[in-house]
């Protein structure tokens, strides 16, 4: 619970000072029990102090423009086109950079490229957030995105050599979770002999959230000679998916909507292991592009694909079908979650079809199972789907498949989207030229 954020609303509601300071106190000791009546309230008048005083201030350092559209109605975070746009926006903000693979072009991972490295041209980093029902299982938490930033980094064509984390626990708390969540960052770090050796600590808020929610993230730097971004993928190319059995996104939906034996199916490393031997043989050379099947499923990893790619993405719905882990798969049908659509944490390589049956080997002989998917097409840029002999759009949803209880309710299209991105744009605009304004000032200065 964010207590300062409590008191914003209710001065905004039009509540009294008193009422809030009382209900305030009401909300700490549900979440302190054991501290006294007068501890509360001191605690509460202090939190309704600091809001006063931090309210009303004016100039760039202090405001910014409301685009009036929140997180959830808009779906950042949930994998779906309106966070892809929301994603492309801050690449907006960003602008144009030096990277050899800038955030422009929604890669896995961003890449610089490096004069006089020894062990590579190219250095590339990546992070991924621990997934956010995993709060209450710090070790899946921490094992799922060490898992996933590696996934990231191999799928640019780079071998990590480092880890960094970060993780933020609310006020109440356990100091444990630190412990289990960095216990399963070092596992998979120490598994593929990537150490971790940096991060931070520290509480969500400070002394403004109470509960005892965590998130955190896991990075990793890589070294690489040969590029695989997604623009690489050329017409004429085939399309080769391996098996997948997910990763947070698979154990959450089976932990929340009790099938909680699945979570083991999650608890591997063929992704890396198959990934790490393909980029030690001299067949990475043939792999135009690759990424790992995470944001919002396949369906959202072809569109990006053929967006950034500029080619028509085909995939053979026949021949998908089956690619996941047999156990997720009995799970999301009964669950009635598209398994198109949600992160299966698979492999997908984008090469010529010459080299496809290399390719396919080293794969196999790493012990992962890998199949022909599709292909890359020219024309207008669009992912289309193979569905009983016919092709049809492909495109992600708003969201990705909803695969808990939750989700299912929340999982609503909103009727003014258009009007929303609109919004959401302004924002954009906004923050880009705040931005500008200041690099003006320092410029003066200087």
């Amino acid at each position: 619970m964010d207590i300062e954020e409590y008191v914003r609303r209710g001065f905004r509601q039009g509540m009294s000072e008193e009422t809030i300071r009382e209900a305030l106190a009401g909300q700490i000791r549900v979440f302190k029990p054991d501290e006294d009546q007068e501890y509360a309230e001191r605690f509460a008048q202090a939190v309704i102090n600091e809001v006063k005083n931090s309210t009303g201030i004016g100039g760039d350092y202090f405001t910014y423009h409301r685009s009036g559209v929140t997180m959830g109605n808009f779906g950042v975070g949930s994998r779906g086109s309106g966070d892809f746009f929301a994603h492309r926006q801050i690449a907006r903000v960003i602008g144009r950079t030096g990277a050899a693979v800038g955030v422009d072009e929604m890669d896995d991972g961003g890449v610089v490229e490096v004069a006089g490295t020894a062990s590579g041209r190219y250095v590339v980093c990546a992070v991924d957030g621990m997934h956010s029902r995993l709060s209450d299982f710090p070790f899946l938490a921490g094992f799922h995105a060490t898992r996933a930033t590696l996934r990231d980094a191999y799928v640019m064509g780079a071998r990590p050599i480092l880890l960094f984390s970060d993780i933020h626990v609310a006020d109440d708390g356990d100091v444990a979770k630190i412990f289990e969540y960095t216990a399963g960052v070092t596992t998979v770090g120490e598994m593929m002999g990537v150490p971790l050796v940096s991060g931070s600590t520290l509480r969500i808020g400070g002394d403004m959230v109470l509960g005892e929610r965590m998130t955190g993230c896991v990075g990793t730097v890589g070294i690489a000679r040969h590029l695989t971004p997604r623009k690489g993928a050329a017409p004429g190319d085939v399309i080769m998916m391996t098996e997948g059995a997910g990763g947070g996104t698979i154990a959450t939906a089976a932990i929340y909507s009790g099938f909680p034996d699945v979570v083991e199916r999650t608890i591997n490393l063929q992704f890396l292991k198959a990934a790490e031997a393909l980029l030690g043989s001299s067949a990475i050379g043939e792999v135009h592009a690759m990424t790992d099947v995470t944001n919002g499923g396949l369906r959202g990893d072809a569109h990006e694909l053929a967006q950034t790619a500029g080619c028509r993405v085909i995939i053979d719905e026949e021949r998908v079908r089956g690619i996941a882990d047999a156990k997720v798969q009995e799970m999301l049908d009964a669950l009635e979650i598209d398994y198109l659509g949600v992160s299966l944490d698979s492999l997908l390589i984008v090469s010529p079809g010459h080299a496809v049956p290399a390719l396919k080997e080293i794969i196999s002989d790493a012990g992962v199972r890998i199949v022909e998917v599709g292909n890359i097409e020219k024309g207008s840029p669009g992912a289309y789907l193979v569905r009983d002999g016919k092709e049809q759009d492909f495109s992600p949803r708003f969201r990705e498949s909803a695969y808990t209880p939750v989700k299912k309710v929340v999982d609503r299209h909103p009727a003014d989207l258009g009007a929303m991105k609109m919004a959401v744009e302004k924002a954009a605009d906004m923050a880009l030229e705040k931005k500008r304004r200041i690099v003006r000032h320092l410029t003066s200065l200087s």
